[in-house]
């Protein structure tokens, strides 16, 4: 992990959840003030975007009054979790698929 931010996070994360099992989440302004405890607002952007990432990759969960939102349509106020194996499975499906490498042009 050589984001910050994504390593912030999953920092952020382990200190809610420490066994890793799942359920427990943080804000992302928590995320924010861990990585900038003064002028946090100005790093919750990117902390965000981040957020995004991640849950489209199936490695997080962003959760809107309990419920999963659609991570190409939601807005307000937010929390960030560990995905289930089931919403990690979901989120890898709904990737595009990678092309085929042919071997003779390699």
């Amino acid at each position: 992990m050589s984001d910050p931010i994504e390593a912030a996070i999953f920092e952020t994360l382990a200190k809610a959840d420490p066994k890793g099992v799942g359920g427990k989440s943080v804000e992302p302004a928590d995320v924010a003030k861990h990585i900038q405890t003064e002028q946090w607002q100005r790093v919750l952007p990117k902390v965000r975007a981040t957020a995004l990432g991640l849950m489209r990759q199936g490695k997080l969960t962003i959760t809107k009054k309990g419920k999963v939102v659609d991570p190409s349509n939601f807005r307000g106020v937010t929390r960030l979790r560990l995905p289930t194996e089931a919403e990690t499975a979901a989120a890898l499906a709904a990737l595009p698929p990678k092309p085929e490498v042919d071997d003779d042009f390699a």
